[in-house]
């Protein structure tokens, strides 16, 4: 089928809850994709960094094959020869204790307010169902009704109440509004090292180290989501990182799955993660065998440095161009590494996006005029200037 019916039966019969280019890709190898008609474009985008070591590398792919000839489903009701060296490789990656796994990104997430509401019971003495949880304005963490419930973003959020109660959403970046939003009743401050939807948003210095200590004075847990920002993708394993700070839980996902299958983790200290009992949570594929697998191959891609320093090199590069770029198209650049939110002047990002396919380079708006990039790591220096150059392009008057 062509392009034009493929998009034609997309609009008829699935819902209506994206609105994509009119592009329709059949196949993808690193940093590129090639649609049903033969047209090859440069992926910007790399499925919001789940595609961080590009399309279909070669080591994920072969691991994957492997799994799938062996065993793919067990269930938690049975051990498997893949979780548990999963599980520790993926700690002693991250400089944690324990792993929970679960598939995707908001399951991390929600399991992760599961734990520290279990945490602040059982440990802290909050009286029950009394803990609340600090978050920052401007989140992204996920679309389930319990999340969408301390959004500001009334696109996601309007007309899924009632919302769950429990949270209290502060400005991003102010620190000082996080220290006044703490009571004894406090169980955790949730937080994006890097806000990725709202426009790849860098908090000020000091912002991240001062949640850790406001979190270490309160007897407070500090969660970072980490599912965009995290594994190598700002030039660090963990966006944290760059700040040496370290959280007491990590909400992992997207590149964790290497772009074949939803596989997410909550990481962290035995401490809090040890408050699970048996049947107190749960997920029939969380920790399949074929997702630790893959999952494995991953830990083993990160485990070399190469991609964290491939996105740190690359992502000078990155800036640097794009910076150039500022008050001729751009008004703002943002970001680390591979990763940068940059905000145009006289168009939507729509309109760029569009502009953008037209060059063979594919995109993603966030929140009108603002673009995210984040191409693979995988992508060469040549291939990251002729994105670049694309965007000068559009955006140059």
């Amino acid at each position: 089928m062509r392009s034009r019916e493929l998009i034609e039966a997309d609009e008829r019969w699935s819902t209506h809850n994206y609105h994509p280019l009119p592009v329709v890709i059949a196949e993808g190898e690193g940093a590129w994709v090639t649609d049903v008609e033969g047209n090859r474009y440069l992926d910007f985008l790399a499925g919001y960094s789940a595609l961080n070591f590009g399309h279909r590398h070669p080591d994920l792919i072969a691991a994957a094959t492997r799994q799938l000839n062996r065993v793919t489903l067990t269930s938690r009701a049975f051990h498997h020869d893949q979780l548990g060296a999963f599980c520790q490789e993926l700690a002693e990656l991250t400089g944690t204790e324990m792993v929970l796994p679960m598939n995707s990104g908001a399951e991390a997430v929600e399991s992760a307010i599961k734990v520290a509401r279990k945490w602040a019971y059982r440990v802290k003495g909050v009286p029950q169902g009394q803990a609340h949880i600090i978050v920052a304005g401007s989140n992204f963490h996920g679309r389930t009704t319990t999340i969408v419930s301390f959004s500001d973003d009334e696109t996601a959020r309007a007309d899924y109440g009632p919302y769950t109660p429990g949270f209290t959403v502060v400005p991003y970046g102010d620190a000082e509004a996080l220290r006044n939003a703490i009571t004894e009743h406090t169980a955790a401050i949730l937080l994006e090292p890097i806000q990725g939807e709202a426009g790849v948003i860098v908090p000020p210095p000091g912002y991240l180290a001062t949640a850790r200590q406001l979190c270490d004075e309160h007897g407070v847990l500090l969660i970072a989501d980490e599912i965009q920002s995290g594994l190598a993708r700002t030039g660090k394993t963990l966006a944290l990182d760059h700040e040496n700070v370290r959280a007491d839980l990590y909400t992992l996902g997207k590149a964790l799955g290497g772009g074949i299958l939803p596989v997410s983790a909550v990481v962290g200290s035995r401490e809090v993660l040890g408050v699970l009992r048996p049947g107190e949570h749960g997920s029939t594929f969380g920790g399949n065998p074929l997702a630790c697998a893959v999952g494995r191959a991953v830990v083993r891609l990160l485990s070399t440095g190469e991609f964290q320093q491939r996105s740190a090199e690359l992502g000078k590069r990155l800036h640097e161009r794009l910076g150039e770029l500022v008050g001729n198209g751009l008004t703002a650049v943002r970001g680390r590494g591979l990763w940068a939110g940059i905000d145009i002047d006289g168009m939507t990002g729509r309109q760029a996006c569009e502009r953008l396919a037209v060059r063979d380079v594919l995109c993603k708006e966030t929140h009108g005029a603002t673009l995210r990039i984040a191409p693979p790591l995988v992508i060469t220096a040549e291939e990251l200037d002729k994105g670049i150059d694309a965007i000068a392009a559009v955006v140059s008057r």
